[in-house]
Order: structure tokens, then sequence, then C-alpha cells
């Protein structure tokens, strides 16, 4: 499901909100997300699942145009792990 999608769905089970209303929810939502997880490093809705940030340790890979060996560098990313409850749905 695409952005466009989304808002499409969001904007047809509720007839009341424009799309223009619809987007402003749907990127404050997102918005808030992003900031609690680069604050509390987590972020968890019931039901459906939890963000966390997650350490990537340095490695070594390899260039796949060139068959190099390179070091790769320590990151952090987020990770999902969804609930109980969806993972039931699918």
């Amino acid at each position: 499901m695409t952005k466009a999608e989304l808002l499409e769905a969001i904007a047809k089970g509720n007839p009341e909100l424009t799309k223009k209303q619809v987007s402003t929810v749907v990127e404050s939502v997102f918005a808030t997300m992003t900031t609690a997880i680069k604050k509390n490093k987590k972020f968890s809705y019931p039901g459906f699942g939890s963000f966390e940030v997650r350490q990537r340790k340095a490695r070594m890979g390899r260039n796949p145009q060139t068959g190099e060996t390179m070091k790769i560098k320590a990151s952090k990313t987020v990770g999902f792990k969804p609930a109980k409850a969806l993972k039931d749905k699918l």
C-alpha cells in the first residue's frame, strides 16, 4: 500500500474529513512516532506492534560490483516487532 492509497482508504472511511485533513493527521501521527522513537528509543501501539532503535555492529562486507572486501561501519536502525494480535490476523 502506498501513501496515496492509505490516505484514500482513510478518507473513504471518514467522509466528514477532506483528503487534506486526513493527510495532515497521518503526517502528524508519523511525526509523533518518529519523535518518540528518537527520544525514548521505542514506540509501541497495543495490538499492532512496537518499533525500537537497534544497533548494528561494524562488520566486513563485499562490494558486489568489484568483489572487494570492505568495512561497514556500525549504525543504528529501527526494528519492528509485531504484536500477537497482528500476527494472529495474518
